[in-house]
């Protein structure tokens, strides 16, 4: 089958892209790497009972909507398909039933949505211990709800959300820990009146507040020093909040904010700047999500943090220019099917400001100790990566070459923006000066194999790389 466009990933931005472009006339592949469609925010939604959906909250039942639609759209929808290369010249190449296979279209629309932040700090790689996201996924796919002491450390409306779910599903929260500098409410103040014009998120974090409130979790702010006790597991997090504390744990998890996936914009080399306010990477893009690179779009969370119906407006102009772009769309048809998604997309973005320096992490998160393991596929901590520094390694892939940090299964995910904000830091200068690491296909691990399936032409086809650096 011939495609118009490829949509990879199945998260909101994917899915309403994909409903959107489909009812244009085009031909659509969505390819996801989950066996069913949602992403993160809305995984499993169309398969949770009543009483999941009441635990996890409205929000999380709103995806049923959006899941309804794309049911009946018209998309070439290929689930458990793992990408693992894309060209400039917008061919994919993917691990479906442990084979590989090429696919390439006009227009290649990413939606990868958010990852969590990376909070590096000592006994961080204990059993036991977690992101906060992950404890959220255990309750959307089952429900699964972790056993024994529960605590709680970081920053960020997840963290919030996480603890009233746990909460709610029994589980045993004994401690709120945020990490917040006391200072930022300082600065929210400043973008409060623009985030008072859509209060609905504002409200809905007022009834969490208040549901922590009332429940018996021990809730200490601006914490700093956090350090994960333990010998062959997590036993307690120890941190100084007015004074040192020490809070018993069978379980912790952090939390520090959730980051756009770079990993598919990184590897087709596509302009990228630092973003000071959600302290992270984010690749350029226009209004419509179109990249640096002609036919390579951007919509949904991996294009900056804007939250789920946000994503789904952005992948809803993205297909909408993309339809204008192929031709079946006109430019005045075009402008007015928008108008409705511009407003959302306004609406949702007007809070956005305001949440990023409320619950802006801390700068030590990003500069741990030197004992802090910073690498966990190679075990590099942040110690030597400021050694590397003084021996004058100037950024991220020359630290590759010196110590393998960013070389493992993950692929610098889990540490590549902690080594950019070592380095900058060490070298005082800020992290678009620095960068980040060039990523190279597979972006994934793949077994030789599904390599072999691949027949000759589409693999010399797929490897023929052509970037402009």
């Amino acid at each position: 089958m011939t495609h118009d466009l490829i949509v990879i990933g199945g998260g909101p931005a994917g899915m309403a892209a994909a409903v959107a472009a489909g009812a244009l006339g085009l031909n659509v592949a969505l390819l996801d790497e989950q066996h069913r469609p949602g992403g993160q925010i809305y995984r499993n939604v169309g398969i949770a009972d009543s009483s999941v959906k009441t635990l996890l909250g409205a929000d999380y039942a709103a995806g049923a909507s959006l899941l309804a639609q794309f049911a009946r759209a018209r998309v070439d929808y290929r689930p458990g398909t793992q990408v693992w290369d894309v060209d400039p010249a917008r061919n994919v190449t993917v691990l479906c039933d442990n084979r590989a296979e090429c696919l390439s279209a006009p227009h290649l629309l990413i939606a990868t949505g958010a990852l969590e932040r990376p909070s590096p700090v000592p006994g961080w790689t204990l059993p036991g211990v977690m992101n906060a996201g992950a404890a959220q996924i255990a309750l959307k796919s089952g429900p699964c709800v972790p056993e024994g002491k529960i605590v709680l450390a970081g920053t960020g409306p997840l963290l919030l959300l996480v603890a009233c779910q746990l909460l709610a599903a029994g589980a045993d929260v004994t401690a709120l820990v945020e990490t917040a500098p006391r200072g930022n409410g300082i600065s929210a103040l400043r973008r409060l009146p623009r985030a008072l014009t859509a209060p609905a998120p504002l409200i809905e974090g007022v009834r969490m507040l208040a549901k922590l409130r009332m429940s018996r979790v021990r809730w200490y702010r601006h914490a700093t020093n956090l350090k994960v006790e333990g010998d062959t597991r997590v036993s307690a997090l120890c941190f100084d909040a007015g004074g040192a504390h020490r809070e018993a744990a069978d379980m912790v998890l952090l939390h520090h904010g959730v980051v756009p996936n770079t990993q598919l914009t990184r590897l087709l080399r596509l302009e990228h700047r630092w973003d000071d306010a959600q302290v992270a990477w984010r690749p350029v893009r226009d209004e419509w999500g179109a990249s640096s690179r002609p036919g390579v779009w951007i919509a949904g969370d991996g294009a900056g943090i804007d939250g789920a119906r946000a994503a789904q407006a952005s992948g809803t102009l993205a297909a909408l220019a993309i339809a204008h772009a192929g031709g079946p769309l006109g430019e005045a048809e075009r402008d007015r099917q928008s108008k409705p998604w511009w407003r959302i997309l306004a609406r949702e973005r007007a809070v956005r400001p305001y949440l990023e320096a409320l619950f802006r992490p801390p700068k030590w998160i990003g500069v741990p100790t030197d004992e802090t393991m910073v690498c966990r596929c190679e075990e590099v901590t942040a110690g030597e990566i400021r050694e590397m520094a003084r021996m004058g390694c100037a950024g991220p892939n020359q630290a590759k070459f010196f110590s393998r940090c960013g070389m493992g299964p993950c692929q610098g995910r889990l540490c590549g923006l902690t080594v950019t904000q070592i380095l900058a830091d060490a070298h005082h200068t800020s992290p678009q000066t620095v960068g980040a690491y060039h990523i190279r296909a597979p972006i994934k691990p793949v077994a030789l194999h599904a390599l072999a399936s691949l027949c000759a032409t589409p693999l010399e086809h797929a490897s023929d790389r052509e970037f402009s650096e």
